[in-house]
């Protein structure tokens, strides 16, 4: 699946991150935190079961360490190290190191302990967006009663980051045919996929095994040990939410004020995922044609029916003659460079004027380079060609944590009607882009599961009727799941609701973390 993160980064969304996976097959007796299954065959889901209550005695050096605070460039924040055990089952097999930061709580009033965020990806760096956003664009009240802290997950950006390719590599993985024509250019994606693959077990074999959603949700547990909460209070976005739901169900004893924006549905397999995933956008593409046909300045047509039409004709335009983009490395406007460019605005309307006047550029100039501009925000590319770890990260924790959507190219190939059927527009390609984790050099440990989390305080699942990457159904279906959630709609468009301009949900969601009131169940807001 392409799960992504909260649009009030510079990138957001999905990165046609593959959500291939959700989270380890691990068996109720296991000591990492096990997936049980009913007795009866008529609820034949898995469950995430809650791991024992008493702190394992190996896990002891880890949950009893101090961090050690330190400046870290950026004014008003501290940053630290936390140790965690590389492999929970075996914690003397060696540790994993984990960058911390915190910006601390500014008052006035009783500090409430630590707010823990995260942006989602998987692969977001948590970190980043503590310091671009959340550390400063929090509201005040909040950033006043709580230290705002965030770590990056393992694998992720600052925490032993997962690397497979470089920067030339890169541009060319990005440029590859997601919508191949022939035997030749469906060999190519295969290659390319492989490539990928082999890169990430080559060049970070140690870690891959290890960075599963519950490994990573049992990290935040050693953190707010060493933050000294006695529990967890939590903001989680997209792909943030679904590590927030797997705190709760590994630790329910433990939830203090969690919130879950833009939530996912942890019971449903990969292919499920995309194929929602693929609606979504497709919703999400709606609400954008309906917007462009009302501007004087909309180059997909004046009628709402011809947009996604002129758009797909602008794809196959693309495939056929890439378009130039003025690019230092030479690099032209591909069909697949296109589509994630467009896809990239699909997560926050405020990109829609943007994406008008790329598409003109493009369209009527030959200029891809306003699209390419969008697409390489998506990818976190930076002007010199050097690519962040989001992509590796992202398909390092989806492949392990779900078996993928689809073998092999033929399974694709059967899947496609049903795809296109979900997006007329951008179907095929997000079905072809599901194939990636066939060819994954680690083997899933994570299967699709029900999280219940049981006795665990009040959560608030958040989510938005028109959201493209997490679509509202996932909410919906998530706030059944929990036993104790409370389920806040957003009425609208884009991706995640909170700090995206709802008085109703952010004041609703502020008296939560403020005063630890939840709001009533199946509460709207627009």
């Amino acid at each position: 699946m392409h799960i992504r993160r909260s649009p009030r980064r510079s990138r957001t969304g999905v990165t046609l991150l593959s959500l291939a996976s959700l989270t380890a097959l691990l068996l109720s007796a296991c000591s990492s935190g096990g997936v049980t299954r009913s007795a009866s065959p008529a609820a034949a889901e898995a469950e995430l079961a809650a791991l024992p209550r008493a702190t394992p005695r190996a896990l002891a050096p880890y949950y009893g360490q101090k961090l050690s605070w330190r400046g870290c460039g950026v004014p008003g924040f501290e940053c630290a190290t936390l140790r965690a055990p590389l492999d929970y089952d075996r914690p003397g097999a060696g540790d994993v190191r984990l960058a911390v930061a915190r910006k601390k709580a500014t008052g006035p009033g009783q500090r409430l302990g630590s707010l823990l965020v995260n942006p989602g990806g998987p692969g977001g760096s948590a970190i980043a967006y503590l310091q671009q956003y959340a550390g400063i664009g929090y509201p005040a009240a909040v950033r006043a009663r709580y230290d705002m802290v965030a770590v990056d997950p393992r694998g992720v950006a600052r925490s032993e980051p997962v690397q497979c390719l470089d920067g030339p590599e890169m541009d060319a993985y990005t440029q590859t045919d997601i919508t191949p024509d022939d035997q030749r250019e469906t060999d190519g994606l295969v290659d390319a996929y492989k490539k990928f693959a082999e890169g990430c077990g080559a060049r970070s074999a140690r870690l891959l095994r290890h960075v599963s959603t519950v490994e990573a949700a049992r990290d935040m547990d050693v953190l707010r040990a060493a933050l000294g909460d006695r529990k967890l209070t939590y903001v989680g976005a997209s792909y943030g939410t679904f590590l927030g739901a797997t705190y709760a169900g590994l630790f329910p004893e433990r939830v203090g004020r969690l919130v879950l924006d833009g939530a996912m549905d942890p019971a449903l397999p990969a292919r499920r995922l995309n194929l929602d995933q693929t609606a979504g956008f497709e919703t999400a593409f709606r609400s954008f044609t309906k917007d462009c046909v009302r501007q004087p300045d909309c180059p997909l047509g004046s009628r709402a029916g011809e947009v996604g039409k002129n758009l797909k004709a602008f794809f196959d335009k693309a495939d056929a003659r890439p378009l130039p983009t003025g690019d230092a490395d030479g690099r032209r406007l591909t069909e697949s460079l296109a589509t994630i460019g467009v896809i990239a605005a699909m997560y926050d309307e405020s990109a829609w004027e943007q994406l008008r006047e790329a598409l003109t550029s493009a369209i009527e100039e030959s200029d891809g380079s306003g699209l390419l501009v969008l697409s390489d925000s998506y990818y976190e590319r930076a002007a010199e060609g050097r690519y962040s770890n989001l992509m590796f990260a992202n398909a390092a924790v989806n492949c392990l944590d779900l078996p993928g959507a689809f073998a092999g190219p033929d399974e694709v190939r059967r899947a496609l009607p049903a795809f296109e059927k979900a997006s007329p527009v951008f179907g095929e390609g997000l079905a072809w882009a599901s194939l990636n984790c066939a060819y994954w050099p680690v083997a899933p440990t994570g299967e699709a599961h029900r999280i219940e989390a049981k006795g665990a305080a009040p959560i608030v699942v958040v989510g938005t009727t028109r959201d493209p990457a997490t679509p509202y159904r996932w909410a919906q279906s998530l706030s059944r799941q929990l036993s104790s959630a409370r389920l806040l709609t957003y009425q609208g468009d884009g991706h995640t609701a909170y700090g995206r301009g709802s008085a109703c949900v952010d004041s609703t969601i502020n008296a939560y973390l403020l005063r630890g009131t939840p709001p009533a169940d199946g509460k709207r807001c627009s």
